[in-house]
């Protein structure tokens, strides 16, 4: 283990083997880092969070500070960051709005310079997060999504699994999984993420079959509900099921077309 002497770190504090923590950082009571963890300069890990093994946590992060919520009552919440994670520099997580509940983020997940994850939200594993992105509070999402620099989420909206939030997106619908968004644009899904489902290693014909969902979806003039009828009549399995399923849990609604399909 390696504490850097300005360091501050509380005896209530739980720190595995082989920890790194540099200088002028605080570590509060009530906080566990798992093992292998490197915390970087001007760190501030706050009460009730919880640091999976293997993280790599750059300078200026602040993880588990108080919720930015006017209805939060000093009640014990919790922040959970996963196994293996890169979070860069100046990124702030909060921590839960209510008693006992926590804002987590999965394994493996990067998170670039300034994003900023509110109370409450959830990333499954391996998502990306790129620079100035703002996740508002209660936001899911789903494995292996990519959101790129400084897009905003509206609060309680789903990015589903594999999706791709073009670069200066405003989301206040649900984006479903798999597609992608234009640039600049507020809730305009443009096409499907082929590059995100190949590197996942989803085969041709899933790929294919997600093409088709979204050619239904957005192009065939249906509305929602009969747009999601024709796809459970059209497909039996696949891909395509789990884009159901999500439309079938949105409570915000889904984002609509873009007007633009990315090519295959």
């Amino acid at each position: 283990m390696s504490i850097h002497p300005t360091a501050i770190i509380d005896a209530g504090a739980e720190l595995g083997n082989n920890v790194t923590v540099g200088p002028f950082c605080c570590i509060e009571k009530g906080t566990v880092v798992g093992e292998n963890t490197v915390i970087g300069p001007h760190v501030c890990v706050m009460q009730h969070t919880t640091i999976g093994p293997g993280c790599r946590i750059h300078a200026g992060a602040i993880l588990g500070d108080l919720p930015q919520d006017l209805g939060f009552k000093d009640a014990v919440s919790h922040t959970r960051i996963g196994a293996k994670c890169t979070i860069r520099e100046g990124v702030t997580i909060h921590r839960g709005a209510k008693p006992d509940t926590t804002t987590e983020i999965g394994d493996d997940c990067y998170l670039m310079a300034n994003s900023h994850f509110a109370h409450n939200v959830k990333l499954g594993k391996s998502v990306i997060i790129a620079n100035g992105a703002l996740c508002a509070g209660y936001v899911e999402v789903g494995d292996r999504a990519f959101i790129s620099g400084n897009c905003g989420i509206h609060q309680f909206v789903r990015i589903g699994r594999l999706a791709m939030v073009g670069a200066l997106t405003m989301a206040s619908k649900d984006i479903p999984p798999f597609f992608t968004t234009r640039s600049s644009s507020l809730n305009g899904v443009a096409g499907c993420n082929i590059v995100g489902m190949r590197r996942a290693g989803m085969s041709s014909a899933d790929r294919m079959q997600v093409r088709k969902a979204f050619s239904i979806l957005y192009r065939s003039k249906l509305n929602v509900s009969q747009a999601v009828e024709t796809m459970r009549a059209t497909f039996t399995s696949g891909p395509v099921l789990e884009i159901c399923d999500f439309i079938k849990q949105s409570k915000r609604g889904i984002a609509g077309s873009a007007g633009e399909e990315a090519e295959e």
